[in-house]
């Protein structure tokens, strides 16, 4: 009965967020109040559940969160990201310019929204395309992937953060695992696949002709570029690393506490200031104007992820979670396909991957222990499944379609079906590393 109740709540959520158009932070509030009611918690007790569930995952999340969000907008307000990507293309030249394209949505993947960074490449993809005379998406799918795979894989970017947050899981192991499935899925999906997409290739749009750039006098320098948008990453590493090299002491505390994902990306935050800010001449006035705006980016991502920790701690507080934990240890289907499945479907459904990966993770996270499986490859299974086949119902496929000025049918070749490589690609690495363990 449980199993059936919870299923209904998730169609009834899909229900609400893809054919009523109801924000899905009113959807997820909507659906758990109805969860508790429906699974037998005391009524008097469901308001104190949902408050309880918002507050330990924006306690979890917040900081993490707005600093990535302020230090991302400030990459690309500063022009580092563009230095970046120019860099890029010099370096690998003509031959190589995918491969040029695909390591700089890498680089500026990390600490940007996918949107913001879809919205950050199209300029640069649109101008190779014209100097080289080859086909966009050809050009662009490659560093769109990269953007893609970031949002899925890559901690501290938010989506896979809020899943290390929900299985309480190391962000620094998620990071490596991350980054061992990242590489050759970039490259099949990115490289490899556009290879087969050269024959479309439709005229420019208008919106690939409204962007404009900074000059190039007046962009950061390359090093100070790449160490300001890769420092948290750093940072999450070497402090990890010290932890275990250094004895007991001081100065391991010292390393433990700069390793906690919150005070690396505050120091993050406070270096890039200063070399992407104020050591670039803008006023510190310019500077918090441009995290106010990144606040205001990300309070809908945030108020998303709150509604999800509500919806996992109604599950919790109702005890129905270690019964479905028992029915799931049963099937005969590994929890890690399981938890990208679930993902997957969500995702198709709705068409968020936010939303997608946080769902299925609140129904998850409550039995992980009983499924006994690695809480980091659990993360990057849903991750990659909350990828899975991006179509008409998300917002990022009508950004492809509309900037590349491609058919419904060009748009679900490409775009559609190199979403679908990077889910599946993903869980195949993720099963792999488990088979190792």
């Amino acid at each position: 009965m449980s199993l059936i109740i919870i299923f209904t709540c998730i169609v009834l959520l899909i229900i609400l967020i893809s054919v009523f158009k109801v924000n899905a932070f009113l959807s997820f509030l909507i659906i758990a109040v109805l969860t508790g009611a429906w699974l037998g918690l005391d009524l008097s007790l469901i308001a104190g559940s949902i408050h309880k569930g918002i507050g330990t995952m924006l306690g979890d999340l917040i900081i993490v969160i707005v600093a990535g969000a302020m230090l991302g907008k400030l990459v690309a307000d500063s022009g580092a990201a563009q230095q970046i990507a120019s860099s890029m293309v010099t370096l690998f030249g003509e031959k190589y310019i995918q491969w040029a394209l695909m390591a700089t949505g890498f680089i500026i993947g990390i600490p940007l929204f996918y949107n913001v960074g879809f919205m950050l490449v199209m300029p640069l993809i649109f101008s190779v395309a014209y100097r080289y005379k080859l086909p966009a998406v050809y050009i662009g799918l490659p560093m769109v992937a990269s953007l893609s795979v970031t949002h899925g894989f890559l901690p501290p970017h938010p989506s896979p953060t809020a899943l290390v947050s929900q299985f309480n899981a190391d962000l620094v192991t998620t990071l490596f695992y991350g980054l061992v499935i990242a590489v050759p899925t970039l490259i099949i999906a990115g490289p490899l696949f556009s290879k087969t997409l050269k024959s479309i290739n439709p005229p420019p749009s208008k919106l690939s002709q409204t962007s404009t750039a900074t000059a190039p006098d007046q962009l950061p320098r390359l090093g100070v570029s790449v160490f300001s948008a890769l420092l948290p990453v750093v940072l999450l590493g070497l402090t990890s690393l010290f932890t275990y090299l250094i004895p007991v002491g001081s100065f391991k505390e010292a390393a433990q506490f700069i390793s906690n994902p919150s005070i690396v990306m505050l120091l993050s935050l406070a270096v890039a200031t200063f070399t992407l800010g104020l050591n670039q001449g803008t006023t510190m006035t310019r500077v918090m104007d441009s995290y106010g705006d990144a606040v205001k980016d990300v309070a809908m991502v945030l108020m998303i992820m709150s509604g999800a920790g509500a919806l996992k701690q109604i599950l919790i507080d109702s005890g129905v979670s270690n019964e479905i934990g028992m029915i799931l240890s049963g099937l005969d289907i590994h929890p890690l396909v399981l938890g990208w499945a679930m993902a997957a479907v969500i995702r198709v459904c709705v068409g968020s991957a936010t939303v997608a990966g946080l769902t299925a993770a609140g129904i998850i996270a409550p039995m992980l222990a009983s499924l006994h499986v690695d809480a980091n490859l659990m993360v990057l299974s849903i991750g990659a499944g909350s990828l899975m086949f991006s179509h008409v119902n998300d917002t990022g496929f009508w950004l492809f379609k509309e900037y590349f000025n491609l058919s419904l049918t060009e748009t679900i070749r490409s775009w559609s079906v190199m979403e679908t490589i990077v889910s599946c690609c993903g869980l195949v690495g993720v099963m792999l590393i488990q088979s190792f363990l």
